[in-house]
């Protein structure tokens, strides 16, 4: 007999409070190692934002394991564990991403986690499998988002958006995505999640996977040929992941091909769900990154590509909001 909450939509996750001027950040990695450099102007900006970085040792390991490795997976795992656990810690803001992270959540022990009062984390790429793990196991909202080792001539943008939604998520509940071109018109509304189609792939069958009935699904990706696009978007399709989605965000595909063939598969692969979507939404690698808050209650408007939070993605401080 089918349960009788499997249709529902699903809830808004648990918001964590934003962080703060003179907050202690975990700053770690569960994936691979951070190159130095840029790790430490990363850093800095998070100092010069009025944050306090707690660099753990995954976060200067230089792959004394495997080459792509940040350490070995019990130590990423206990230091993701010990940020998370540690009240003194407000929140996690992962170094870089790479590889490494289903190793971590294999081997990460959530025994006595749950019942701890929610703390933001922040990252992408490799990351998603870790904020799709949070999401389901602990029901806490998290961001997509830049991370302390970033490049690129938009780094300024990106940075800037992170902070803001980590620090004033007041003024992040308007998301306008003006390079987006919208593949099926229409509004939706729903739980935000997803994040990079490679994890969210690599994630299915495991006790981690976040399926999106009801949601706003975010997919990016960068790297990949389009014949492994397509096959894991129709991964996504046979495995009942997409059932019952409420719409989708197609956000960058950098290096993944021309964009006309990546917009066709895209049609092809999701278009059929009926849902509205829109590609070339400025979230993910490359370019303009906007931070995606994954959890929280949303209205996506295909046609005006936009997406209206219905509160904002972190609990703001009291007096952000007049009390």
């Amino acid at each position: 007999m089918t349960p009788p909450d499997a249709h529902r939509p699903p809830a808004a996750l648990a918001r964590p409070p934003a962080l703060r001027a003179g907050d202690r950040v975990a700053v770690l990695s569960v994936s691979s190692p951070a190159p130095a450099a840029q790790l430490a102007i990363g850093l800095d900006v998070l100092r010069f934002a009025g944050l306090d970085p707690v660099v753990y040792p995954s976060a200067t390991d230089r792959g004394s394991m495997r080459r792509y490795l940040a350490g070995d997976d019990r130590m990423r795992a206990a230091d993701l564990r010990s940020a998370l656990t540690d009240p003194g810690i407000a929140g996690v803001i992962f170094a870089t991403g790479g590889s490494g992270a289903q190793r971590t959540l294999e081997a990460m022990d959530w025994d006595g986690i749950a019942g701890l009062p929610p703390k933001v984390l922040a990252g992408y790429s490799d990351v998603t499998a870790v904020l799709e793990a949070v999401a389901g196991k602990l029901g806490w909202a998290s961001l997509l988002s830049p991370m302390v080792v970033s490049s690129g001539a938009a780094i300024h943008y990106s940075f800037a958006s992170m902070l803001r939604t980590l620090m004033h998520p007041e003024r992040a509940t308007e998301i306008r995505y003006p390079a987006a071109t919208p593949l099926a018109g229409g509004a939706a509304r729903g739980v935000t999640l997803g994040g990079n189609l490679t994890l969210l792939t690599s994630s299915l069958g495991t006790d981690t996977s976040r399926p999106a009935r009801g949601g706003i699904l975010l997919v990016e990706e960068e790297n990949e040929q389009d014949y492994r696009l397509d096959r894991m978007l129709t991964q996504l399709r046979r495995s009942g992941y997409l059932d019952g989605v409420a719409g989708i965000v197609a956000g960058t595909f950098t290096g993944c091909g021309e964009p006309a063939a990546v917009e066709e598969i895209l049609a092809e692969r999701l278009g059929g769900l009926g849902v509205p979507m829109i590609a070339w939404a400025n979230v993910g690698h490359g370019g303009y990154f906007q931070t995606f808050p994954v959890g929280v209650a949303a209205e996506l408007d295909a046609d005006a590509a936009t997406l209206r939070l219905l509160e904002p993605p972190l609990l703001p401080a009291p007096e952000a909001l007049g009390g």
